[in-house]
């Protein structure tokens, strides 16, 4: 028997190279997108590519899509907005690529949708907040988690979790940069704000360019509120996070949505600095958030990121952007083809099982389900890392079915 089985696995291994040196007879089918490889983005924008790749390399060693290798084409938008529609006009005009896929965050989708659209492409957004509420683009498919009403979705689990304690709140400050990003998650707060009944005694927007955050701190602290919300990117979360720390101040409740705290690089710059902190985040390692296959993608991320000195954890964008061409893959496959036209009615119309749980697109191709989470950050001591390995440190305070644990309020407590 044992010769035959040995014969068995030569003649399955000479069909699989047969069909892999058929893929490569063929054309690739081509991927284009822009993403942050330099700039303030950068320490994300490169998790996203490497999920990409790695979704590229599992595909490929399968045999690719329709017979065809996929092959990624991309160019470093350098975290800048102003690069990206020149980049997409060139990824479709001159490269010709098959598909187009986004950079990651809201200030980098939104100046390429007036390209995708005007050439009538199909189109994913990666970590893009409520690009389509205006355009209602019928080809747009959104890779963030906060459902058909994202602008007040974004925000609307902070102030849960704020008007559930004792005594409740009364006053609210209102923070974030003069940008795409920003004017929409405050547009989303201001509405669960007024829900709430709390007073607005600060709402005000600083300059993307800003790098001493301690004014906006003291003005903040001045107004005396009780919660205060801030929607940040990355680089402004360290900056006053820090000058909040520097400051000394501690209102009742602070944090909101501060982009990057998730990240393993802020977090090991933050360490100490994150305690307290309620934030909006997407996934993290706890029992109620296993779904199929995340742990064995991240297997693969994170030995290849350490490799090449990106996030090592790889819970904040990478599941998420391996998730959207797991979508696309399906799509391409089940339609058996590349017709932007049926690939955009398939999505629309299917539910996709991936690595970050199930996923069904709604009209304006947002989630039709919201999965957002709102975590409180506690007993960091510094900023080693393998305290980020599991949810020891961290809690889920919202939405119920992914939640493990009660909120330590107020913030002065939580910083002990």
């Amino acid at each position: 028997m044992k010769p035959l089985a040995q014969a068995f696995g030569a003649i399955a291994a000479l069909l699989f190279a047969g069909a892999a040196a058929q893929a490569d007879d063929k054309p690739p089918i081509t991927i284009g997108f822009s993403i942050e490889q330099t700039g303030g983005l950068s320490a994300v924008g490169k998790t996203g590519l490497l999920a990409f790749q790695i979704w590229a390399e599992d595909v490929n060693k399968k045999g690719g899509l329709l017979g065809r290798q996929v092959k990624l084409v991309f160019y470093d938008d350098q975290s800048n907005p102003a690069n990206v529609p020149g980049i997409y006009t060139k990824l479709i005009d001159v490269d010709k690529v098959d598909l187009v896929v986004s950079s990651y965050a809201t200030n980098l989708v939104a100046p390429a949708m007036p390209i995708v659209m005007q050439k009538n492409r199909l189109f994913f957004g990666l970590f893009a907040l409520a690009i389509n509420v205006e355009f209602h683009y019928p080809k747009y498919f959104s890779m963030l988690v906060f459902g058909p009403d994202p602008k007040p979705t974004f925000s609307k689990g902070f102030f849960d979790i704020a008007m559930a304690q004792n005594p409740k709140p009364k006053t609210v400050a209102l923070v974030t940069a003069d940008a795409e990003f920003g004017r929409n998650a405050l547009d989303g707060a201001r509405e669960n704000v007024k829900k709430a009944g709390l007073q607005v005694v600060y709402d005000k927007a600083y300059p993307p360019t800003t790098v001493d955050y301690s004014p906006i701190v003291r003005a903040v602290q001045a107004a005396n509120p009780d919660v205060v919300f801030v929607a940040s990117y990355p680089p402004d979360t360290v900056g006053i996070l820090r000058a909040v720390n520097e400051i000394g101040y501690k209102p009742k409740m602070l944090g909101g949505t501060m982009v990057g705290t998730a990240a393993a690089a802020f977090r090991t710059q933050l360490g100490p600095l994150l305690n307290g902190v309620v934030v909006g985040e997407l996934w993290e390692p706890a029992k109620t958030m296993e779904f199929p296959g995340i742990w064995e993608f991240l297997k693969k991320y994170q030995p290849k990121a350490q490799a090449e000195g990106v996030d090592p954890l790889g819970y904040f964008l990478p599941p998420f952007a391996y998730a959207e061409m797991q979508v696309l893959q399906e799509a391409i496959e089940k339609t058996g083809g590349l017709d932007e036209d049926k690939l955009a009615d398939y999505i629309h119309n299917h539910p996709f099982k991936t690595i970050v749980g199930e996923i069904a697109f709604g009209p304006d191709g947002e989630w039709t389900k919201p999965q957002n989470l709102f975590v409180q950050y506690h007993g960091l001591q510094d900023g080693n890392i393998e305290q980020f390995r599991d949810d020891s440190h961290i809690t889920i305070l919202y939405p119920a079915e992914f939640k493990t644990g009660e909120q330590i309020a107020p913030y002065a407590k939580a910083k002990e």
